[in-house]
């Protein structure tokens, strides 16, 4: 990976049309034209690990349900939680969780 030496962003490989390559950045006008070899390497990072936010799968195990409909497959129940994501003076977030087991989308009340 190579970086730009003007803003420090990632710089990506443009192809031109006689086969040259050259290295330019997405936001300054830097360009640094590559002679001599091909670039074609592609390096697949491996993502980490997203902890669930609303606790996982223990935490919806003793929740309610109540008449909501389903954005993603329109069954009428949804499982609920309530959780004070800001201050104090702020109401209390609204998640909800579909009741039909093949879905099971999650969605928050906006």
């Amino acid at each position: 990976m190579l970086f730009c030496p003007c803003c420090g962003n990632l710089l990506l490989i443009q192809h031109h049309t006689q086969g040259e390559q050259s290295f330019f950045c997405q936001t300054c006008p830097y360009v640094f034209p590559i002679s001599g070899r091909e670039y074609k390497n592609r390096t697949n990072l491996k993502r980490k690990e997203v902890d669930d936010v609303l606790g996982g799968e223990e935490e919806w195990k003793n929740v309610d349900s109540t008449d909501a409909t389903c954005p993603k497959c329109e069954h009428p129940r949804a499982y609920f939680m309530q959780i004070q994501t800001r201050s104090a003076d702020e109401p209390m977030s609204i998640f909800y969780k579909c009741c039909n087991h093949e879905c099971q989308h999650q969605w928050n009340e906006k």
